[in-house]
């Protein structure tokens, strides 16, 4: 969705393109009609800056955003969400009522899921679980918010069968790294695609044969960039939830389709795997 890829790549924009960002994210449907000059100066700003914002955007011109905005909305009335900015929008104020700060994460998350699952490239997502499908060993390395993702990962693949472990620490992590092989896989978590305690491990990773896989919120970062393979994430900000919580979702997301696609291509394995656990549980029951 192009709302939602306005907002992951806003952080990164200059100051006149920024204004522009958030002139359209503040009422996408009002640009209709509107010429890009005319958009330049209720912005403040001028057509060529309305230009290098579409640019910013990998859009070959204005033309191609008026219709990218047009058909999302057209979704989103499909959908029943032509109400869907509601009283709250993205932030959450001290005295909104809580019935609409559930309904304003709710639709915040659905919007992100939505947005993540239309533009998830399907070809890199069958790759990437090849390559952990096959793989002898599978790191995966996350700090902060992504590191708890990488502890479901580590959780996930293992439960199948994968030789799989966390690393949240760079020492350790680049320790692991540095005794990978041709027969390894990794997969790098980072929301802005920039953190180096997960760079410095996938970069060594690489150099050691490993095949690598990111998810990352953006797709031109250096995480991005140093992976074999990558998944782009989706961006849900509320009030309070912002950077690598506001993605949550759609990274789980992502790994949940990593999950059930090598899970499918190691069926025996993974079978097995789950039937010799499935009582642990119950054992923990009273």
């Amino acid at each position: 969705m192009i709302t939602a890829l306005i907002r992951s790549e806003l952080p990164r924009m200059s100051g006149s393109l920024r204004k522009v960002g958030d002139w359209v994210l503040a009422d996408p449907a009002r640009i209709a009609g509107l010429s890009a000059a005319e958009v330049g100066r209720l912005t403040g700003t001028s057509q060529a800056t309305v230009t290098r914002f579409c640019r910013a955007l990998g859009l070959d011109s204005y033309q191609r955003l008026l219709l990218e905005l047009a058909r999302e909305q057209g979704h989103d009335t499909a959908v029943g969400q032509e109400e869907a900015p509601g009283p709250l929008g993205p932030e959450i104020g001290p005295d909104d009522p809580l019935d609409l700060v559930v309904a304003a994460v709710a639709r915040a998350d659905l919007q992100a899921l939505r947005a993540t699952t239309e533009q998830l490239d399907l070809d890199a997502l069958e790759r990437a679980a090849r390559a952990l499908a096959r793989a002898r060993r599978i790191d995966v390395y996350g700090v902060g918010a992504s590191g708890v993702l990488a502890l479901e990962t580590q959780a996930r693949l293992f439960g199948i069968g994968c030789e799989a472990r966390a690393w949240t620490e760079v020492h350790a992590a680049e320790t692991s790294a540095a005794l990978l092989t041709p027969a390894d896989a990794v997969v790098a978590l980072s929301h802005s695609g920039a953190t180096r305690e997960v760079l410095g491990p996938l970069r060594l990773a690489s150099e050691r044969g490993a095949a690598t896989v990111a998810v990352t919120g953006d797709p031109r970062s250096a995480v991005a960039r140093a992976a074999g393979t990558h998944l782009t994430s989706t961006a849900a900000p509320t009030g309070f939830r912002h950077g690598g919580f506001g993605t949550r979702h759609s990274v789980l997301l992502i790994l949940d389709c990593l999950y059930a696609r090598v899970a499918q291509l190691t069926y025996a394995r993974a079978t097995a795997s789950l039937a010799l656990t499935a009582h642990i549980a119950d054992g923990h029951r009273k």
